[in-house]
């Protein structure tokens, strides 16, 4: 986040700079904790409502924008140890019951769009996605 930002107009403006995706902020679907880095992420529901072709970051260091399932998601990010998304649920649930919660949300009831049929080029509205944004072919997030 810049300096003064709120967390939600950072999650607009970064899946803007990094995906070039515009859309409407939904709901704040949890706020997950890394105590070792001292790092907090916001996660948020987004309806997109434009997919641009060029955006800033692809044209000056060649980002590129790819959409996955979220079972198709597992193998792709930084390295680190990747879950089926049941099987991260049933550790969450041990540990982190609010966001095994939230993750069960996601999965049963959203997609990138929220029923938005105005978005064409996304192949499923019926099914979760999420985006990965990447410079030189390794992803730097997963949205």
């Amino acid at each position: 986040m810049e300096p003064e930002e709120e967390p939600d107009g950072a999650a607009v403006r970064e899946v803007y700079e990094e995906a070039g995706v515009k859309g409407k902020l939904g709901r704040l679907l949890g706020i997950f904790e890394n105590q070792d880095r001292k790092h907090r992420t916001y996660v948020y529901v987004l309806t997109v409502t434009e997919i641009l072709e060029d955006w800033e970051d692809s044209v000056n260091i060649g980002r590129k924008r790819e959409w996955f399932k979220v079972e198709d998601s597992v193998n792709i990010g930084r390295k680190r140890e990747w879950f089926k998304v049941e099987d991260a649920i049933k550790v969450l649930q041990c540990h982190k019951p609010v966001h095994a919660e939230y993750l069960e949300k996601l999965k049963l009831g959203c997609s990138p769009t929220n029923g938005n049929s105005s978005v064409p080029s996304l192949p499923d509205s019926n099914t979760l996605f999420v985006t990965a944004a990447w410079t030189s072919g390794l992803p730097s997030s997963v949205r």
